[in-house]
């Protein structure tokens, strides 16, 4: 390929990674050059305006057409903007957190690097919502998973922080090893890489034996998967890393790397396993035909991640089976494959990421005033700080999914759509309501520790900027959304199309 044919493509399409790859290249180079003394906060700063202005791009990009770059190497459709948007805004929160976050454990010295690596594995998943190609979407998984390895376990003198390190890595490059596996079974059969041309090329397959390979392929980038999900019974390494890792890194893992996650799988399942007959009936895709794994894999995450919170005495162990439950809340809606499939999960990873960082941000101040994790600690904590606490039930309230709330919108939109599908999910639906029910038991057990025990000590709370400013957001959102849900949906029907740019070649 000559020089001429590389200017001719539309680089700008790729404007927002160049930005988040451009602040990430300077804050390495500023951290490499500043004194030792002076405080690393600039680049926390320094990284959140370069997020600010690659939300101002993605938003100059809405309604324009799809563009493909090197063949759906990089594709810019709507599908790919509306993700970018909740990935640029959690990790713009996530940054805030970080920037208030005071380990006192000795990790000042690395405190640069805790900086910049958000921002590296940002872009691994803002470089998966515009893959349309197998290559480059392995090549954001592994930037951002390999991102997220070191942040977890950043605290090197601290055990649980190397436990958590050494558990993510090795259940990580497992995951990675079976969906690469899986992988090179699509790309055997297939005889390409780009997701369109694999779809093009399955639909002709009608001999079994490659039929019976896509299914185990299937089956193998599903498991790989789950890892990045949580979803049970892939989700054993979750309430370890989270207990480990820095508050902020376990709320990056919660928001921005369980995004990024939903968005590999509906990119690959949709695009290359919606297109590919089945082994039972050929006149039926393997999506289709495996809804019932799918649905499996849903209702065990739901049972499994509430379930277990119930018996937890840690915060973030607590908040680790609340997201791996949250998971199968999505994986219903993956699962019902109804008409507004892509709206639901859009709006409740929206929901979620402002209910979760507002919860982790409540979390941060309450764990460094008291040293430890424990939901003990929330004793009394209406007497010491009654506006965090109500921020907290809020919160809370919203994740238990009550009406009013954007929790309660994100979840009847997904129930909903479990009866609007290709066939009904009562069985899945059932479960829904029984374990949202069960959440609520562990959810207002942090509320009862907040507003009926007494407190162990009267000392008042110091909330930092950068937390003030994530409450706020988190709080006003969740309301929000719960009251006039629309704002999002009309935002989405007025800019974005997204079941016509998902599935159209570029």
């Amino acid at each position: 390929m000559d020089l001429q044919t590389l200017q001719a493509f539309n680089w700008s399409a790729m404007t927002p990674e160049f930005i988040i790859l451009g602040v990430a290249v300077l804050m390495t180079l500023l951290d490499l050059f500043m004194p030792s003394k002076l405080d690393r906060k600039i680049l926390g700063w320094l990284g959140i305006a370069g997020i600010f202005l690659a939300i101002i791009t993605v938003i100059g990009l809405l309604g324009g057409p799809v563009t493909s770059i090197l063949e759906d190497s990089f594709r810019l459709d709507s599908f790919a903007l509306a993700f970018k948007l909740l990935l640029l805004a959690g990790a713009g929160l996530v940054l805030f957190l970080a920037i208030s976050y005071e380990p006192g454990d000795g990790m000042e010295e690395y405190r640069g690097e805790f900086y910049y690596l958000f921002l590296t594995g940002l872009l691994g998943a803002m470089v998966m919502t515009s893959s349309g190609d197998l290559i480059t979407l392995f090549i954001g998984l592994e930037l951002l998973s390999i991102s997220s390895y070191i942040l977890a376990g950043i605290r090197k003198d601290d055990l649980q922080s190397n436990e958590s390190a050494m558990k993510y890595v090795i259940n990580g490059s497992i995951s990675t090893a079976i969906t690469l596996f899986g992988m090179s079974y699509v790309y055997g059969i297939s005889g390409s890489t780009n997701l369109f041309e694999i779809a093009r090329s399955l639909i002709s397959v009608q001999d079994s034996q490659q039929s019976y390979l896509l299914t185990l392929a299937f089956l193998m980038i599903v498991v790989g998967l789950s890892f990045k999900l949580a979803a049970a019974p892939f989700h054993m390494w979750a309430p370890d890393v989270y207990q480990g890792a820095p508050t902020p890194v376990t709320a990056f893992i919660s928001v921005v790397s369980k995004t990024a996650g939903f968005v590999i799988v509906i990119r690959i399942l949709f695009t290359v396993f919606g297109s590919a007959a089945s082994v039972s009936n050929p006149d039926l895709s393997i999506l289709l035909d495996m809804q019932d794994y799918l649905a499996f894999i849903a209702g065990a995450t739901m049972i499994i991640g509430n379930v277990v919170a119930l018996r937890q005495s840690n915060i973030k162990r607590m908040f680790a089976y609340s997201s791996i439950a949250h998971a199968g809340y999505i994986l219903v809606a993956l699962t019902s494959l109804s008409a507004n499939l892509f709206y639901s999960i859009w709006f409740y990873l929206l929901a979620y990421l402002l209910m979760n960082l507002g919860a982790f941000a409540v979390i941060q101040i309450v764990t460094a005033k008291s040293g430890t994790t424990k939901i003990a600690d929330f004793a009394g904590l209406y007497h010491r700080a009654p506006v965090l606490s109500v921020v907290m039930g809020i919160l809370l309230v919203s994740l238990a999914g009550f009406p009013g709330t954007a929790g309660f919108i994100g979840k009847l939109n997904i129930f909903l759509g479990a009866f609007s599908g290709s066939e009904p999910h009562y069985l899945l639906a059932s479960i829904m309501i029984a374990t949202t029910v069960v959440s609520y038991i562990y959810y207002f057990g942090v509320m009862t520790q907040m507003f009926f025990r007494p407190a162990s000590d009267d000392s008042k709370f110091t909330i930092p900027f950068g937390l003030i400013v994530v409450l706020i957001i988190a709080v006003a959102g969740s309301v929000l959304l719960g009251i006039m849900p629309n704002i999002a949906f009309d935002f989405m029907n007025n800019n974005l199309d997204i079941m016509a740019d998902f599935f159209s070649a570029g």
